[in-house]
């Protein structure tokens, strides 16, 4: 998935555990089903919190990338 594959954007940059997923709670909902978010964190802590997100409502995590301390996920919105 390219830079230029998401449909809408959520930066969390800055913000720690719980912050990033609770903004994810209502990022996802912005987008309809089948659209792709891309989330920009830097909180490690969201290598852990946002795959299981994702697990636990039923939301596609495409890919996650991490380049020294961003860590940048693309989910596709479930049903």
């Amino acid at each position: 998935m390219s830079a230029t594959d998401f449909d809408a954007e959520l930066d969390a940059s800055g913000l720690f555990c719980p912050e990033p997923v609770m903004m994810l709670h209502t990022g996802i909902n912005n987008v309809e089903p089948g659209k792709v978010l891309r989330v920009i964190a830097t909180d490690p802590s969201t290598t852990r919190d946002i795959p299981r997100f994702c697990q636990f409502l039923g939301h596609e995590l495409i890919s996650h990338t991490e380049q020294d301390d961003l860590f940048v996920y693309f989910i596709r919105r479930g049903e």
